[in-house]
């Protein structure tokens, strides 16, 4: 039997050309044939089969006719839904509003009730059940605004410890930098500034003073952003379960990693020197032989390039110091984690963190900007020593100026370190199904080692 749906059954249709109580066609002799019998109740049909129309509607198409019902016949029911619910009243309304449910807005209306409408969550189930969300962010994949808003809410939820951490980083790295700007820099930039008429030794030796200065400041910001970045990751991975933690569980949790997430910063840097000295040899080579015009557009060209190559790698291995933290990877694990996890997802994660990078400087730079203006005001040289170049780093500006950046810090350190670790978290959700291990580490009912798992 034919399982196509339709109105009548396969057994009882005619055959092409034929109507019941019609005569058979006449034999060889010329002799008309017998009568065939109108069909009777429960007769089954003869032969191979029964012929069906050429042009038939798809399967799962059918509707019912249209047209007026014969006379003493009771059209059949419309079909029922599958398990949506009854069909709604006559007419589509009741009582003047159309009902919830099939039919409705949003809800399903399958054939027979106005046609297929799939779209929304409407109907008889209310939708899927709400993600769990244990911490500060829900267990699903997550939007521009819950990354951001996970990162404050880290921030404000665990305020001690955040701010802990990031204030003891901050307060050391800005005294270590307060010195080298004072001790070196100062007085490198000041004995060449004060000598009228300094000899090309005297200037080597300040540029070389001054290129060692830069060094330690950057080897020092390296060290502090490090520190920061390993406790702030898992404060930041224990927000998301919602459990607490205090300044010693994170530096426990975070000391057997720093030192290869150390290695992994230098490792990035290395290769970003790399790139930008491939980027800008050609140009020196060529401005050394002899066209220096030339040379410099070339180191112009090759140093734009550098840049594109190194911003690319960068946001390629951006999610490489949360991979090594949490997942206690190596540093070439690491970079190979965040390669697949950042892949055909470059330019949302780029957005993301440039934002994220943006909204860090910004917020610092309303707190940094009034304290420089207050340390200008009240240094040795005041205001006149700025404006005429004649003003040094005098202790007083860089005390007053060095706080402001310490408080700088506190707010700009907890935005940049968990807009990262929550875009590592979210990558893993959607790619590997974090969501479920996550609500199970955190005891979410329906979660737990009993539970069916995903798919049975």
């Amino acid at each position: 039997m034919n399982d196509t749906p339709g109105w009548a059954s396969p057994g009882s249709a005619p055959s092409d050309g034929q109507e019941p109580g019609a005569t058979a066609p006449a034999d060889a002799a010329g002799r008309p044939g017998p009568a065939q019998p109108a069909e009777q109740p429960g007769a089954q049909p003869q032969g191979p089969g029964v012929k069906w129309s050429k042009e038939q509607p798809p399967a799962g198409q059918w509707s019912a006719p249209t047209g007026p019902p014969a006379p003493g016949h009771t059209p059949p029911p419309p079909p029922p839904g599958s398990g949506w619910g009854a069909p709604p009243p006559a007419g589509g309304t009741h009582g003047g509003h159309r009902p919830p449910g099939p039919g409705g807005p949003g809800g399903y209306r399958g054939p027979g009730y106005g046609g297929p409408a799939y779209g929304g969550w409407g109907g008889g189930w209310g939708g899927p059940p709400p993600a769990a969300k244990p911490g500060v962010i829900p267990l699903r994949p997550l939007g521009l605004g819950e990354i951001l808003d996970g990162a404050v809410s880290t921030m404000r939820t665990h305020w001690r410890t955040v701010l802990g951490v990031s204030l003891v980083v901050a307060v050391v790295t800005q005294v270590v930098l307060i010195l080298v700007q004072r001790l070196a820099l100062a007085d490198a930039t000041t004995s060449v500034l004060d000598d009228p008429n300094p000899s090309p030794d005297d200037v080597f030796r300040a540029m070389g003073d001054a290129l060692l200065g830069y060094a330690v400041l950057l080897l020092v910001s390296l060290v502090g952003t490090v520190l920061a970045t390993a406790l702030l990751t898992t404060v930041t991975s224990r927000a998301v379960l919602g459990r607490p933690v205090t300044v010693g569980e994170a530096w426990r949790d975070a000391r057997p990693q720093v030192l290869k997430l150390f290695g992994l910063i230098l490792t990035l840097l290395l290769i970003g020197f790399g790139v930008f000295g491939v980027g800008l040899l050609p140009g020196i080579l060529v401005a050394v032989s002899g066209s220096p015009f030339g040379g410099t557009a070339l180191a112009v060209l090759g140093g734009l390039g550098a840049t594109v190559v190194a911003v690319w790698l960068g946001v390629r291995f951006s999610l490489a110091s949360p991979a090594l933290m949490l997942e206690k990877q190596g540093i070439r694990k690491a970079m190979s984690r965040s390669t697949k996890l950042v892949s055909g997802s470059w330019w949302r994660i780029f957005g993301i963190q440039l934002l994220a990078a943006v909204i860090g400087a910004v917020v610092s730079a309303v707190i940094v900007i009034p304290f420089s203006i207050v340390a200008v005001a009240v240094g040795d040289d005041g205001v006149s020593g700025l404006l005429d170049g004649t003003g040094t780093l005098s202790w007083s500006y860089l005390v007053i100026s060095g706080i402001g950046s310490v408080i700088g810090s506190m707010i700009k350190f907890p935005i940049t370190a968990g807009v990262t670790v929550l875009l590592y978290i979210d990558q893993r959700i959607r790619r590997e199904a974090l969501d479920l291990e996550l609500a199970r580490a955190a005891g979410v009912p329906g979660h737990g080692p009993g539970a069916p798992a995903s798919g049975s």
